[in-house]
């Protein structure tokens, strides 16, 4: 039961960080762009974890270590695990890892435009009845 409300808390989190917060829970309605980056050094983590370029794994500067996001570019998407703080670079919210860019078809680019959202439903309230 501490889990699902952990999770419930997490993906509450990250609707509310997200521009467009209520709008990260449904498909049909188009996600506010974030400007990216990507980044395939270093030696470890702000989470203390050892940087993995080829993994799944991205930077923000507040979501909460070990949230998951679902980032879009184009038609592509791939679900990133946040392990690290960044980007420190001005109108840049999200740093993927090179694994995550080439998933996306971006790392070639340097900087692009993706569409992040929590990958988990959002809690419902509770029946006022």
């Amino acid at each position: 039961m501490r889990e699902i409300r952990k999770a419930a808390a997490a993906a509450t989190i990250v609707l509310a960080i997200i521009p467009g917060g209520a709008q990260a829970e449904t498909h049909n309605k188009r996600q506010p762009q974030l400007v990216a980056s990507f980044y395939a050094s270093g030696a470890r983590t702000a989470s203390g974890e050892r940087f993995d370029p080829h993994g799944l794994t991205a930077a923000h500067r507040s979501l909460p270590f070990g949230t998951l996001l679902t980032v879009r570019h184009g038609r592509k998407a791939v679900t990133v695990r946040i392990n690290d703080r960044g980007p420190f670079v001005h109108r840049r919210s999200l740093d993927l890892s090179l694994g995550a860019a080439r998933a996306l078809g971006a790392h070639r680019r340097g900087v692009f435009r993706v569409r992040a959202e929590s990958p988990m439903p959002r809690p419902r309230p509770a029946d006022p009845r």
